[in-house]
């Protein structure tokens, strides 16, 4: 009798052959990535910092072509930007060997634009092994600042306490140094702001409810008045005002384990505005306004 056996492949494994699987694409398209946090995250800066994905920054530029090379390479696409987060930058990709993989078109908090941020962490740029691949990743005080900067939208997230802690709070002198150095450099000061609690002082900046639901928390509603008011132009408010209203399928579909029925979609773009009156009402009596 045959006896079939099955390999438990860490986790930690499958995550560096993304990262691997995703570079040798990367190349093999001429493009530019920068893999950040997770597994290319320099140890020294937070020991022992768990993670359950890949994370790739692509050159703006490079990003179609990139989506098109994980889908014809078996990744499935099943979140798209428009519904990824509030900031609309990442689309997210399983594969059934290597697992999630999140393509980042920019880093929230970073600007003037993606592509001026992505040309100052790629000038600076270093390179580590993963998945016995060689990787681009951002020098060691540029990976803390990203850190900083995702922990400053995950609210009252121990993970990203402990993030703060390891790589600002209990940081030299000289780091901190560095870390401002590289805040300037990606015009990140709204952002950053959160850590330093200075967050209302920007109160004036487009992006600042944005900032204000991620770091604190908010309604349905606040966050998107958040995301119409810190979009440019008129054509790019309209858009996300219309997508508003729209029923997130990509999301559910992820949390019921299962795509929707027609019946399922109707009746949750009729409970959403429910919800969200009741929310705003349930804030404000906490408020006690």
């Amino acid at each position: 009798m045959a006896v079939t056996s099955t390999v438990d492949i860490p986790h930690e494994v499958r995550i560096a052959f993304a990262h691997a699987a995703v570079q040798h694409l990367v190349d093999g398209l001429g493009a530019r990535a920068v893999h950040v946090k997770g597994a290319a995250l320099d140890p020294s800066l937070v020991p022992s910092r768990s993670y359950s994905d890949a994370d790739v920054l692509v050159h703006p530029s490079d990003v179609p072509a990139v989506l098109s090379g994980l889908r014809d390479h078996g990744w499935d696409l099943i979140n798209t930007f428009a519904y990824g987060s509030s900031f609309e930058h990442s689309a997210t990709f399983r594969h059934e060997d290597f697992g999630l993989l999140d393509v980042h078109r920019l880093f929230p908090g970073t600007g003037p634009t993606p592509e001026a941020a992505f040309e100052a962490l790629w000038s600076e740029r270093q390179t580590t092994s993963l998945g016995g691949r060689p990787c681009a990743v951002p020098s060691r005080p540029a990976q803390a600042c990203l850190l900083l900067l995702h922990a400053a939208r995950a609210g009252n997230d121990a993970k990203a306490a402990r993030d703060v802690d390891c790589v600002w709070t209990s940081a030299t002198d000289a780091e901190r140094a560095a870390v401002l150095d590289w805040v300037d450099r990606l015009d990140a000061h709204l952002a950053f702001s959160v850590i330093t609690g200075t967050l209302d002082d920007h109160a004036g900046d487009p992006a600042y409810g944005l900032w204000r639901v991620a770091a604190r928390g908010g309604t349905r509603v606040e966050e998107w008045r958040a995301r119409i008011r810190a979009a440019r132009g008129l054509r790019a408010k309209l858009t996300v005002a219309g997508r508003s209203v729209l029923v997130n399928v990509e999301h559910l579909s992820i949390v019921r384990g299962a795509p929707l029925t027609r019946r399922e979609v109707v009746a949750e773009f009729f409970a959403r505005p429910v919800r969200g009156v009741g929310e705003q009402l349930h804030r404000r009596r906490g408020s006690g306004t």
